[in-house]
């Protein structure tokens, strides 16, 4: 597990003025990695780190003989239009540039002047996926969601047996998955009404999204063999927030026996940046269990896990209807939830996901799940904060909502805050929803 150094001491500060804002989600503590080009250019994209309102240009950085050794050698890995081959390197060369990063970006450093060049402000950027994502796989770690789905559903048994014992997940579709600022028609699949003996063909109508983190694979494992969980967050490069759009009516009836399908795979959407696990190091907690529930089986368990397994990262679910933005309206908060709530922590994803010797790969993307909190206003998906549609939430501006309309635009913030240590963000992810096309 990563360990507090000298990139996290709180009071180091950067020449670039923006990096000092208190509002920042990108101080010199943070660092984090994304996929970008300049907007309306036809240059290629390459991997970039946030700093402040700027991008650093991992491509340009690396010609500029500035590094040397491993962090060179992870800069020009990260300089390629997918951040797979960074991503394969591993921690230690993903430390090596964080390091050198933090250095050349410190105030006072002498090279500033020579970094200064290979800065792209983020308003004229455009971004892509951080990699390319070869599988992904969507986990149901919150147990306040499972319990508050549950109870729409099963009232007297929310919770399936297996629940508390094993960490959930099925597998989903990649070629789907977008970056912020994602727009596409609500889906058109088969429904099947209370009153009808047939079902139909039709547009969605109880379109909602789910509040996820998302965690992105460093180094795979070869086929059949597991990763120990000691070992487990060596494989993971970082996590960044994620929203896995769901279609509850067709789910609602497609999902007899199998589970989801058409109603997931429409879109997920994902934000520019990743954080790394060593950027979170001082927002590390405890996991813990309640003392009355299952304890993780032995290979789900370790002391460093128990210890500080659980990451506290503050959540948000923001909404900002057609109206609203057709007025210069802001987004309206919807919800607030922690990932420290989660009932099973990322290295417990990892070594279960290849327990049985599925082989990982750099770029693999992992979802949490919805995270939820344990107050029902934590909701995690507009299908807990109206109860299943039957509770409509009133806006600001008069408007209600059920479940999401056309123009609606649903954004996901993340923050780690309090303490001693600098705040530090994972920016946003936004995605709008489109009309749905006709029916074929």
């Amino acid at each position: 597990m990563p360990t507090l150094n000298e990139t996290h001491d709180p009071a180091l500060q950067s020449w670039l003025e923006t990096a000092n804002l208190p509002d920042t989600d990108f101080p010199i503590q943070n660092l984090p990695f994304g996929v970008f080009r300049v907007a309306g250019t036809e240059e290629h994209f390459r991997g970039g780190v946030a700093i402040g309102d700027s991008i650093v240009d991992l491509h340009a950085l690396s010609e500029t003989g500035l590094l040397s050794g491993p962090a060179h050698e992870a800069a020009q890995a990260g300089a390629l239009p997918e951040l797979n081959a960074l991503m394969a390197l591993g921690p230690r060369a993903w430390s090596a540039l964080r390091l050198a990063l933090s250095r050349l970006l410190r105030r006072g450093a002498p090279e500033a002047s020579a970094v200064r060049a290979c800065l792209v402000t983020q308003v004229d950027a455009e971004y892509r996926l951080p990699c390319r994502i070869h599988d992904f796989t969507d986990f149901y770690t919150s147990i306040h969601h499972a319990t508050a789905v549950g109870s729409l559903f099963r009232p007297d048994n929310p919770l399936l047996p297996n629940y508390k014992w094993v960490p959930i997940g099925y597998h989903g579709r990649a070629s789907s998955i977008g970056v912020s600022g994602q727009a596409f028609h609500r889906p058109v699949g088969q429904t099947k009404a209370p009153d009808s003996d047939t079902p139909a063909l039709t547009p969605c109508r109880r379109l909602d999204y789910e509040l996820e983190m998302g965690v992105f694979i460093g180094p795979g494992n070869p086929l059949g063999t597991p990763v120990p969980i000691g070992d487990a967050e060596d494989h993971v490069f970082g996590i960044c927030l994620l929203n896995d759009w769901s279609a509850r009516d067709i789910q609602a009836w497609e999902s007899q026996p199998l589970g989801p399908f058409l109603a997931k795979s429409f879109a997920s959407t994902v934000s520019p940046w990743v954080v790394t696990l060593e950027a979170l190091a001082p927002w590390r907690r405890p996991f813990r269990r309640p003392a009355v529930d299952p304890q993780p089986l032995p290979y789900l368990s370790s002391p460093a896990n128990s210890a500080e397994g659980a990451f506290d990262i503050r959540l948000e679910v923001l909404l900002q209807t057609e109206a609203m933005r057709s007025r210069g309206e802001a987004p309206v908060s919807l919800s607030r939830s922690n990932f420290r709530d989660s009932y099973w922590t990322v290295a417990q994803l990892v070594t279960h996901h290849s327990v049985n010797g599925c082989n990982l790969q750099p770029g693999d993307l992992m979802g949490s799940g919805t995270q939820s909190g344990p107050e029902p206003e934590a909701g995690g998906s507009i299908l807990e904060l109206t109860r299943g549609g039957k509770q409509p939430i009133s806006l600001p501006n008069g408007e209600t909502r059920t479940f999401l309309e056309d123009g609606d635009t649903v954004i996901l913030r993340g923050h780690c805050e309090g303490g001693d240590a600098v705040p530090i963000g994972f920016g946003e992810v936004r995605g709008t929803v489109l009309p749905a096309h006709s029916p074929v």
